[in-house]
């Protein structure tokens, strides 16, 4: 097939070529293309070259070109096959295109080091090089670094999420380690957000860890989580809750909600600018006896794994801007059937939180109604 794409189309080499008279497509995989290319080059994955050369002329001189000259022949002949009458295969690909000494460059502001970290992204034409630019540029509050946070902030910062705030006042209890796989046993005692810092620092260099050994409360709200795109809301406790669902409306910033219960969890994203907010889906919560806390009612270690892991992933969608997020939805996940199902949440216009008036950012008691 090779020969025959060589009797078609052609080769050229290295040596005989001028960029600078052709239009030269790579033909290469965006993990490829990371660590170099010839400058000026297009970049068209092999996969995509169908709908990506509308633009070009059909006679316009064009040379394919990828690692080590296969692939680029049988792009050439796709193009050909397109109409495109004067396509060439760029001999020996890019590799030689390097040994014969001419100009190439990187075409990305990350380091050879994180092109080949983030490589799995990078591939995907989803994220790419781009969206893993602003997966580094982005900025994640964590409100918890127990159960839900621990699966949320090691996905986070293995995608190379940039920042990541982790908000926690407690110290590691060795009760702790049946599910919040942040920590470990020679953490028991130290401050959790101190034990995240370390764990996460040790899974990726490249994120920067804001530690905060406090509680989210009305004084301090506002001030900590301004400035970050997103809130992962991993609170234990419903007056929690409902103070980060009010700061959201407040600073405009989306939440990631989950929660979890013995051997169920639920996910839902709440976002200011588009959609209902967490008293829309909960105008009060629950009476005390019917959800008491973790301590009481006990929860499968696994669950809050699953569950931060979900928020993770919406999290990671919102600031790549891909997929649907769930805005104006609550999925539920039974660990003992392994079944899902979606609820669809309205915006309630008389919504005390994200109705016509901007909601007073104050300390909630059990009932979460005073204000």
């Amino acid at each position: 097939m090779l020969a025959s794409a060589r009797e078609t189309v052609g080769e050229v080499k290295p040596t005989d070529l001028d960029e600078t008279d052709v239009i030269l497509i790579d033909v290469r995989e965006p993990h490829e293309v990371a660590l170099g290319s010839i400058a000026g080059a297009e970049k068209i994955p092999r996969g995509l070259l169908e709908s990506e050369v509308a633009h070009l002329s059909r006679t316009d001189p064009i040379v394919t070109f990828c690692a080590v000259g296969e692939r680029s022949l049988l792009a050439a002949v796709t193009l050909q096959s397109m109409g495109f009458s004067n396509v060439r295969s760029l001999a020996g690909g890019f590799m030689a295109w390097q040994a014969d000494g001419r100009p190439w460059e990187i075409p990305s502001s990350l380091s050879v080091q994180s092109v080949a970290r983030y490589s799995r992204h990078i591939a995907l034409p989803e994220v790419g090089l781009s969206g893993q630019q602003k997966l580094l540029d982005a900025r994640v509050a964590i409100v918890g670094a127990g159960g839900l946070g621990s699966p949320a902030a090691l996905y986070l910062a293995a995608a190379g999420v940039g920042t990541i705030g982790i908000f926690d006042a407690d110290r590691v209890d060795i009760s702790n380690l049946q599910r919040q796989v942040l920590h470990g046993t020679d953490r028991i005692d130290l401050p959790k957000v101190e034990s995240a810092e370390r764990t996460i620092t040790n899974l990726n260099p490249d994120v920067t860890v804001e530690a905060h050994r406090v509680n989210i409360v009305a004084a301090n709200a506002v001030e900590l989580l301004n400035g970050f795109d997103i809130i992962i809301d991993g609170a234990d406790n419903f007056p929690t809750r409902y103070l980060i669902n009010d700061v959201s409306q407040h600073l405009g910033i989306p939440v990631v909600h989950g929660s979890i219960f013995r051997f169920e969890g639920q996910v839902a994203v709440f976002d200011p600018q588009d959609g209902p907010c967490y008293r829309c889906l909960f105008p009060n919560p629950p009476p005390p006896e019917l959800a008491p806390n973790c301590q009481e009612a006990g929860v499968l270690g696994v669950l809050p794994g699953v569950i931060g892991c979900l928020q993770a992933t919406e999290a990671i969608k919102l600031i790549l801007g891909i997929g649907t997020p769930l805005r104006g939805r609550l999925l539920t996940y039974d660990a003992l059937s392994q079944e899902t199902f979606q609820l669809r949440i309205a915006k309630d216009p008389d919504c005390r939180s994200c109705g016509s008036e901007p909601p007073a950012i104050v300390d909630y008691d059990e009932t979460c109604l005073v204000r």
